[in-house]
């Protein structure tokens, strides 16, 4: 036997021990239960609070409660992870998990679009995470693993992938083939935000919701103070027993102080947004890498997400009304996976344009240029459209005409007259906004825009796009304009108002670069 063949034979047997361990089920990290313990001792504090409260102030019945509650939660930790097991298999992963009732859930590798990370502060403080597999069904992660350590999970993220692409590939050869190891390519960094950055964030993220969780917990002011907070004449007594006499207050100083309040009320508004601003997107860091784009952010929950290149089906530009003046927009991809939140697929939530264009570039899109050829609505859909807008007015002034004319005539005028002055300036609002509504079509892409004061824009790749319909109700088809509804992975891309012939010249030509692809072809060389 040759030394070659003496060397394969350990190394033949090594795999083959390191698969059948994989099949084997496994349990999560055993930190995992401690984590559960901690988490159940917040959840004992308003018990405790309520029972201190209801009898008159008893602690000494408080503290029984609050430990044991956090020995129950401690106890349901213990089983849920003792009851919760893992597989992973040649073909899926499955996860078993149930104290009581038990249940079984498996993912097929082929379905599996994305593995992401996810730290919260609580785990992150073990060293643990959460794994999630993402498979576009629903809007969320099909399958959670809470929680293994960071390196496990990096493993186990690695090997799913590995597992996806063999089987990919294996589907597009006939056969099994196992999947070659991802290209050692330095990651490139294509957009980071700093301190700065997230500091100017904040300043547009205004935020009222710390108001709204004050008046909540003031609605229960009255257990722990003898104040009456939402009588005013209680505030005026107050006032007075300052020695301040409310009625000596003159309306100048009234007044300032109600500018007072509001400037305290934008400054803590900002304060909010800011705060979540810098818990979400602090050490936001995007990359390019070997197996996609990496975005890592997060300053209590650590999240880190790949996105493959080839996965990304189009991509979004949004803004604010405030932001837009200033020049700042944001980017999210539109990709196979469903997105799990609001902003999972967001690259860059806080960025120019010139640092937009290279992002999308490296995803395949070009962002539209001086001589994109920009076709807007159709002109009757402009006008159905203001009347739409003005007729709701329209019709509330003719009721409030009635209604006041009988029961208070004095004010009958002057709300009619408001109304309708209503109306007139939706009609103008939805005449301006159909200045930007907007499509245009290349040989590559198909892009549209829409926005008055915060334009939004949508770009696809006509090949990766699946189908094109065009959609007309009764009154749009008596009208000459359609909607063409585009097939797109993961996403919705829709444009109102098109013209007739324009729609389905669009249909034609984006079929045309679909029915000229082999698909097929496409998979093999990818694989």
């Amino acid at each position: 036997m040759s030394d070659a063949a003496s060397v394969s034979v350990p190394a033949t047997a090594r795999k083959a021990e390191a698969t059948a361990a994989q099949h084997e089920a496994r349990h999560t990290d055993p930190k995992t239960v401690m984590v559960g313990v901690l988490a159940s001792v917040p959840q004992s504090i308003l018990p405790a609070v309520a029972v201190t409260f209801g009898t008159g102030g008893a602690a000494i019945i408080a503290l029984p409660v609050a430990l044991a509650i956090v020995a129950l939660g401690s106890v349901f930790a213990y089983l849920n992870w003792k009851r919760l097991t893992y597989t992973i298999g040649a073909q899926d992963i499955r996860v078993e998990s149930g104290i009581l009732s038990r249940a079984a859930r498996s993912v097929p590798y082929e379905r599996i679009q994305d593995v992401s990370l996810e730290q919260k502060l609580l785990p992150r403080l073990f060293g643990l995470v959460a794994v999630k597999f993402e498979t576009g069904a629903g809007g969320g992660e099909d399958l959670s693993l809470s929680f293994l350590t960071e390196e496990h999970g990096e493993e186990l993220r690695r090997l799913v992938r590995e597992r996806r692409d063999e089987q990919e590939a294996g589907e597009a050869s006939g056969e099994t083939v196992e999947a070659e190891p991802a290209r050692e390519t330095a990651d490139e960094a294509l957009f980071t935000m700093g301190p700065g950055r997230l500091f100017t964030f904040g300043l547009f993220e205004f935020s009222l919701a710390v108001f709204a969780v004050l008046a909540g917990l003031l609605q229960y002011a009255d257990w722990v103070v003898d104040f009456e907070v939402w009588d005013p004449d209680a505030w005026q007594g107050w006032v007075d027993g300052l020695g301040l006499e409310w009625d000596r207050f003159g309306a100048g100083m009234q007044a300032l102080g109600a500018v007072v309040g509001l400037l305290g009320l934008l400054v803590i508004g900002s304060l909010t947004g800011m705060v979540r601003v810098f818990a979400r997107e602090w050490g936001f860091l995007l990359e390019r890498t070997a197996r996609g784009f990496r975005r890592r952010r997060g300053l209590f929950t650590k999240t880190d997400v790949v996105m493959p290149i080839h996965r990304v089906q189009g991509v979004k530009i949004g803004t604010g009304w405030l932001r837009y003046r200033f020049g700042w927009h944001s980017l999210s991809f539109v990709s196979l996976a469903q997105d799990s939140g609001a902003s999972s697929h967001v690259v860059a939530p806080f960025a120019k344009l010139d640092e937009i264009a290279p992002i999308s570039a490296a995803a395949g899109f070009r962002l539209p240029g001086e001589d994109a050829d920009w076709r807007r609505a159709s002109e009757r859909y402009m006008f159905d459209s203001a009347f739409s807008d003005a007729l709701g007015f329209l019709i509330a002034a003719a009721i409030a005409g009635i209604a006041t004319s009988i029961y208070l005539p004095d004010w009958s005028l002057l709300i009619v007259g408001a109304l309708l002055v209503g109306a007139g300036l939706s009609a103008i609002a939805s005449v301006l906004a159909w200045q930007f509504h907007r499509h245009a079509l290349d040989a590559e892409q198909i892009m549209a825009t829409r926005g008055l004061l915060s334009p939004h824009s949508q770009i696809a790749n006509r090949l990766k796009l699946h189908s094109v319909e065009i959609a007309q109700g009764p009154w749009s088809r008596l009208r000459g304009y359609a909607t063409l509804h585009l097939g797109q992975a993961g996403g919705e891309f829709s444009i109102p108002g098109v013209p007739v012939e324009r729609a389905r010249e669009v249909r034609r030509k984006v079929m045309e670069t679909i029915a000229a692809t082999d698909f097929s072809q496409l998979e093999s060389q990818r694989a």
